[in-house]
């Protein structure tokens, strides 16, 4: 599946998948097909350092869908199931302190 471009306001805040930073998604090759049933996600966070998620369908019946997110979803999706990483963990959360284990 293509990456999904979109822009959406939400709360009074625009967020714009051009204008942010992708983090990561879930697009891979699976064997057979690049979409996880059908959807595909892809987290970003914007250039004042919020984060959302949008998700791509190609269901008939279903719609695209952008989706703001806290930085603690944020994180639990990168260091989950959004396993494909288009930066390291420190540019995607610079605020956060990773410690060693």
């Amino acid at each position: 599946m293509k990456r999904v471009k979109m822009t959406r306001v939400v709360g009074g805040l625009r967020y714009d998948t051009e204008k942010a930073t992708l983090l990561a998604h879930d697009v891979y090759w699976a064997n057979d097909s690049w979409e996880r049933g059908g959807h595909n996600r892809w987290l970003y966070r914007t250039p004042r350092g919020r984060y959302f998620v949008v998700t791509g369908t190609l269901w008939a019946g279903e719609r695209d869908n952008l989706e703001p997110v806290p930085l603690e979803e944020a994180m639990r999706l990168y260091e989950g199931p959004l396993t494909e990483h288009e930066v390291p963990y420190e540019e995607a959360f610079p605020a956060v302190v990773v410690e060693k284990a």
